[in-house]
């Protein structure tokens, strides 16, 4: 599954860390394409068991941490955890059958 992101269209380059929670039932690879997203900014990757995240080329990478976690199973549970865990959950996804998914990030 290909991973697109970038900025919303009043943000010219999103400059803050970001944390994503990619779940799935079955072992992905996430393929990540960014666009105007700083170098430098710290970004979380949480993957589900047995899954990774493959980064384009470039330096976008070495700001980037990536975890394998263990996630509750139910979508409510996965987002009330998330909620303890960060204290807001600013955008929710769930997708049956995908091979790209675009989330613009911003404010």
């Amino acid at each position: 599954v290909t991973l697109h992101l970038n900025p919303i269209s009043s943000v010219h380059i999103h400059q803050k860390p970001l944390v994503f929670l990619l779940n799935s039932p079955l072992p992905l690879v996430w393929k990540l394409k960014t666009e105007r997203l700083a170098p430098g900014i710290r970004r979380v990757f949480f993957v589900s068991l047995g899954s990774i995240v493959q980064f384009e080329k470039g330096n976008f990478s070495l700001s980037a941490e990536t975890e394998e976690k263990f996630f509750p199973e139910k979508n409510e549970h996965l987002l009330q955890w998330a909620q303890k865990e960060y204290g807001a959950v600013t955008s929710f996804t769930e997708l049956k059958i995908s091979r790209n998914i675009y989330i613009k990030v911003g404010e």
